[in-house]
């Protein structure tokens, strides 16, 4: 498992024997890890959302064990780089201490001794040892160094043993120091780390520093040439470091950015109510984590902060989404309970061979089903597979039964042929009433005769609907009269349809949608009236807008005169 080798990964630290350049990979591993574990419990606990949704049950997950184990030699491995950090800053101090003795040593040699072979013995022991004494704390390097080169170099051109050296040794010193400068200029363009490179400046230094005397005359060419390279590197040293601490900065200020990305997110979860939304809103938090986890790094101090604060709006989400599931699995709860009753209820009456008064009931039953809410995934399928199951044990029997009346049915539609070619013969005759009369009588014999064969049901239905529809487009009406006529007469005809109960749903829903549309215009005009100053050109512009709202509320007022002309099923 993955968090096995993390833990793996952090005992194999504890087994270092140096840990105090590996703070970033041990600080890395631990937000690796922490990363790991959130989305382990964040999986864990869709799983188990899952399996509630479907009736399962998962055990939850206890993640404790690893997180212990983990911090546990996570604790180890700090408290001993601590320990070696400690170590090592009084190693440094100690050191540092070390060298300015060496430096007010070689200062009072050089002010006081007069024995030139003594004073040479004193500056190479003083100098030997010096490059046995270890790291000094890295702010006070340059400057211990610098002064430390100040006093050699004044030690070399104070005392007369330049006199006494050979000109092979000032040359070979020259070429040493050169060589020296070359190395510094080569460090300086390298890709080394960083460490390295800090590490390699002062093991040059130190050769320079044991490199002897040279020609007065070259001696400010090379001191210009040796303090120009190593300047040029200790910038660079401190460019990358200065380079870090602002990457640092830019990755906390990104990561600052995302809480409150991540907060102005879940500000408002009272306004969720349906699953759908807290699905949708779970998403976008998501899609935040992950743009954390692309995010390096921030300082030490400030990391661990910004982390906790981040957590603490997840955690704040998440269990606001689970006491939504909760309730939500409550209302599914009642839903399946009202809707096993209503499968029950059918049960009781689906083999009625009183057709008409159970299928009224079983309409009724169903009307009282679509009112109720879902049951949820769990629950919902299985559910409405009894209740429809239930439903077609009466449908099956009473098809059965109607469609064993072929003779019956075929009466039917001959009669309804017969009365199809009446209607096509009918000629409209000048008296309005008169002839819209006998429309309708057409409709309501049209309906009363009763079924025909199935396969029939729906060829003559059309053809009624043709024929009825063609004479009334021949009587001559006024437009506001024609139209309310012509969705009469649509009613009418519609009661024949086999479709008749999704025909009339349909048509009053679209009637509802046009009503909706008509009162969103007229808000909207009614709204730019307020926008029209007190002048001729704007009046002009209000009555038109007027008379537009005019128009829309009649408009809404004839649509409402037809809704209360279809029938309820």
């Amino acid at each position: 498992m993955e968090n096995m080798n993390f833990l793996e990964q952090i005992t194999a630290f504890l087994a270092q024997e140096d840990l105090i350049g590996s703070g970033r990979e041990i600080s890395a591993l631990k937000t690796s890890f922490e990363d790991f574990m959130i989305e382990e419990e964040r999986v864990d606990q869709i799983n188990r959302l899952e399996a509630a949704d479907k009736g399962e049950t998962i055990e939850e997950k206890d993640f404790k064990a690893i997180k212990e184990a983990f911090y546990s030699v996570y604790k180890e491995v700090q408290d001993k780089r601590k320990a070696q950090l400690e170590l090592k800053n009084a190693f440094e101090a100690g050191n540092l201490k070390q060298k300015r003795d060496l430096i007010t040593r070689l200062k009072d040699l050089i002010e006081n001794e007069e024995n030139i072979g003594s004073a040479f013995a004193t500056q190479k022991e003083i100098h030997e040892t010096w490059k046995k004494i270890g790291d000094i704390p890295r702010e006070k390097r340059d400057e211990v160094q610098k002064e430390y080169s100040r006093y050699v170099e004044l030690f070399y051109h104070t005392i007369s043993i330049y006199k006494e050296l050979k000109e092979n040794d000032y040359k070979k010193n020259t070429q040493l120091k050169e060589q020296v400068i070359f190395n510094l200029k080569t460090l300086r363009n390298s890709n080394k780390n960083i460490r390295d490179i800090e590490a390699t400046l002062r093991t040059l230094q130190d050769e320079w520093e044991g490199i002897g005397p040279v020609h007065n005359e070259q001696w400010e060419e090379l001191k210009a040439s040796y303090w120009e390279a190593v300047k040029s590197i200790y910038e660079k040293i401190n460019h990358f470091y200065d380079e870090q601490r602002s990457v640092l900065l830019e990755n906390l200020n990104k990561k600052r950015a995302l809480v409150e990305q991540l907060r102005a997110e879940v500000s408002n979860l009272e306004g969720l109510d349906k699953s759908k939304d807290w699905d949708a809103k779970t998403e976008k938090v998501l899609a935040v984590q992950e743009a954390w986890k692309q995010i390096g790094f921030g300082p030490k101090k400030e990391n661990e902060a910004i982390w906790q604060e981040f957590r603490g709006v997840c955690d704040t989400f998440f269990a606001a989404k689970k006491e939504f599931n909760k309730s939500i699995d409550d209302v599914y709860k009642a839903n399946a309970d009202q809707k096993r009753a209503l499968v029950d209820a059918i049960k009781v009456i689906n083999t009625s061979t009183d057709w008409k008064t159970t299928a009224d009931k079983i309409v009724t039953i169903q009307k009282k089903w679509k009112q109720i809410g879902s049951a949820g995934n769990r629950f919902e399928n299985k559910l409405w597979a009894e209740f429809r199951a239930a439903c077609d044990v009466f449908y099956n029997a009473r098809d059965a039964h109607f469609t064993a009346q072929d003779e019956s049915l075929a009466t039917n539609l001959t009669a309804k042929t017969d009365l199809i070619a009446q209607i096509e013969a009918f000629v409209v005759s000048e008296n309005k009433q008169e002839t819209l009369a006998t429309l309708k009588g057409f409709a309501e014999q049209f309906n009363a005769i009763g079924h025909v064969p199935m396969k029939q049901k729906n060829e003559i239905y059309d053809r009624f609907k043709k024929a009825l529809d063609s004479k009334y487009s021949a009587l001559k009406l006024e437009a506001n009269e024609k139209e309310m006529i012509l969705f009469q007469a649509k009613m009418e005809t519609m009661q024949a349809s086999p479709e008749r109960s999704r025909g009339l749903v349909n048509e009053k829903n679209e009637i509802r949608k046009q009503i909706d549309t008509l009162k969103k215009e007229i808000m909207q005009l009614e709204n730019n009236l307020g926008f029209f100053a007190k002048s001729k050109g704007a009046d002009q512009l209000k009555k038109e807008v007027e008379q537009k709202v005019a128009h829309a509320n009649a408009k809404i007022e004839t649509l409402k005169q037809k809704l209360k002309l279809i029938p309820n099923e």
